[in-house]
Parts: C-alpha cells; structure tokens; sequence
C-alpha cells in the first residue's frame, strides 16, 4: 500500500524560519479534500514568547475575499522535550480562528495539529481555500513550520499524478 497520494498529501505551508517575525502560511485549496490538518511544528524559545496561530478562508490560493476561519475548537498537541513525548494530549477552546499556546509553550518544543473539514468553509460563498499564519513572537529567535496534510482526496492516487492543491 502506498499511503501518500491514495490517503493524504502533504504540502509546506509554512516553510521552517525563526517566528520572530510572523509567518503567513502559503494558500491551499480544499476544492479536492475532504480536509486538512494543519501540522504546526517549532523549538523551544523564550517564556512569554508564545505562538498564535491563525486560521483564515479564502475564495482562491491568492487569498480572495480572505475572511477569519473560526471553526477552531480542538487542537491536538506533544509539548515538551519532543523525544520523550509519545502521547498526545487536547486542548479544547470556544469557537475561534486562533489558537495560543498554553503559559509554558514558548519555552518548550511542540507539535500542534489543527483539523478542520472542508464543509467548515463559507461553501456558500465559493470559499475552498485556507491558510495558517503565526504572529511575531517576540524578540528571541524560535524556529517553527507548518504542513497541511489533505485528507479524503477526491483524486487519490501515485504522488506524481495528484492534483496541485496551490493552484485554482
């Protein structure tokens, strides 16, 4: 079985740079997924230089009509020493199209992942595009990056042969 293009696909959203300057996440269509998780990934930093994330939806990969996404509810997350982390615990929040790490998270390494479903969208108003961003952080470098993993392609298949999800 091969899992990447007949289960999911990956695509960089946030390619790995230091977040004290904020990252604006490239666009991906969901036109073609039933979803996506956001994978959010970053180092250890300095107290009080928490990550927020931002999720916001779009007409087209250009961010048309760009608009807030606050269907963020759940966010699934290993915070601490990476390598000895192996379960992962939920943070639960109302509604919102951010999210903020927790009092110690600027100091520890994390994996975030967002999951928001395609039907989550103002479909109504031909939106099928997300992105994430991550605000400024601070003054102390710490490094992070984000993927979007699609999932329940409509086109699933060999890698090569997937439809771009970064073009209309």
């Amino acid at each position: 079985m091969k899992p990447l293009g007949a289960l999911f696909d990956i695509v960089p959203a946030i390619v790995p740079l230091d977040l004290q300057t904020a990252r604006t996440g490239d666009w991906v269509s969901l036109k073609n997924a039933q979803g996506v998780a956001i994978v959010f990934f970053k180092g250890a930093g300095t107290a009080a230089d928490d990550p927020t994330l931002t999720v916001q939806q779009a007409t087209d990969v250009s961010g048309t009509s760009a608009k807030d996404l606050s269907v963020i509810t759940t966010v699934h997350k290993k915070q601490a020493t990476l390598t000895s982390v192996g379960t992962w615990t939920t943070s639960t929040q109302s509604a919102a199209a951010t999210y903020v790490g927790d009092s110690t998270s600027a100091e520890e390494q994390a994996v975030y992942v967002i999951e928001i479903e395609a039907d989550e969208l103002d479909v109504d108003n031909g939106v099928d595009c997300i992105n994430v961003a991550c605000s400024d952080v601070g003054t102390n470098a710490q490094l992070g990056c984000a993927l979007y993993i699609l999932y329940g392609l409509r086109h699933a298949g060999a890698p090569a042969k997937l439809p771009s999800a970064i073009a209309d």
